[in-house]
């Protein structure tokens, strides 16, 4: 299978050596890299250069934006940037971060999963970060979702749902509009890859309130959103975040906020969500 990765970089000149040099050493390569320097004021781009002058598959592309580190619209915008470099000739394609360190046989291993069922859409491993000295599971989702970190898509299922959407919540949106569209996700606890950035690390009040915003233009609806802003402040061990989730909620609600999804979308999605409460409950 051909897999195009895409990987936006802001000032990741002392990481994303280590991410590129796990994906050149992978047991099934990659057919392009497109590397997204976006805005970054340290050597990043000489070390994404360095890289692409031994590896003709990996490439650069210069980005201008603000410094503003808000999640969702700033990494997709580049992501978008890089994936308009590349041609339609992919089997697959990634969208991944510049601070992770796969395993050697990641790529493997999702061709092994994309080539056993037509009907997958998307595959991805795990998340670990570094503590007291053991890599330990990032847990900050179910571990039927994947990470945004290390999005892996079939051409199809990507065409489909219209590609990725710049805006804070394009990582739960994608795998919902899977399941609308009747493709499956799968999770493979087997591949850990070391993430060396805390989630969300530099993040302010501003982008917390995204994340409401997020759970209404997901069109969650209130009971839905303060159920899932519960869970996700109980889960990075931080209660008050609930409050910033629910603000940003009513928030997008008063100013008439567009959706990212349809009317039918949404009322999949609110289905499945509450099917899927149901059955941990019960």
């Amino acid at each position: 299978m051909n897999y195009y990765l895409v990987i936006p970089a802001h000032n990741e000149a002392t990481l994303i050596n280590l991410t590129l040099q796990s994906l050149v050493s992978q047991t099934v390569l990659p057919k392009k890299i497109v590397v997204v320097n976006d805005n970054s004021t340290d050597d990043t781009e000489a070390v994404v250069n360095a890289f692409a002058k031994a590896h003709p598959y990996i490439s650069l592309v210069n980005k201008q934006s603000t410094a503003v580190h808000l999640p969702g619209s700033k990494v997709i915008q580049a992501f978008n940037k890089g994936f308009k470099t590349l041609d339609e000739e992919y089997d697959v394609i990634m969208k991944i971060d510049a601070d992770l360190i796969f395993p050697t046989n990641y790529l493997e291993t999702l061709t092994r999963h994309f080539t056993s069922d037509p009907e997958i859409g998307m595959v991805g491993g795990f998340c670990y970060i570094e503590k007291e000295g053991k890599w330990i599971l990032e847990n900050l989702t179910d571990k039927d979702h994947i990470r945004g970190a290390l999005k892996a898509y079939r051409k199809e299922t990507f065409k489909q749902m219209g590609g990725l959407k710049s805006q804070m919540g394009w990582d739960t949106v994608d795998e919902l509009l899977c399941k609308y569209y009747n493709w499956k996700v799968i999770t493979d606890a087997s591949l850990q890859v070391k993430h060396l950035k805390p989630t969300g690390a530099n993040y302010n009040k501003t982008a917390r309130y995204k994340q409401g915003e997020a759970f209404y233009t997901l069109g969650y609806g209130f009971l839905i959103t303060a159920i899932a802003s519960a869970k996700l402040s109980f889960m990075k061990k931080k209660p008050l975040l609930f409050l910033d989730y629910i603000r940003g909620f009513f928030k997008a609600k008063s100013a008439g906020t567009s959706l990212m999804v349809t009317k039918d979308q949404a009322e999949f999605i609110r289905k499945y969500r509450l099917k899927k409460m149901k059955e941990k409950l019960f």
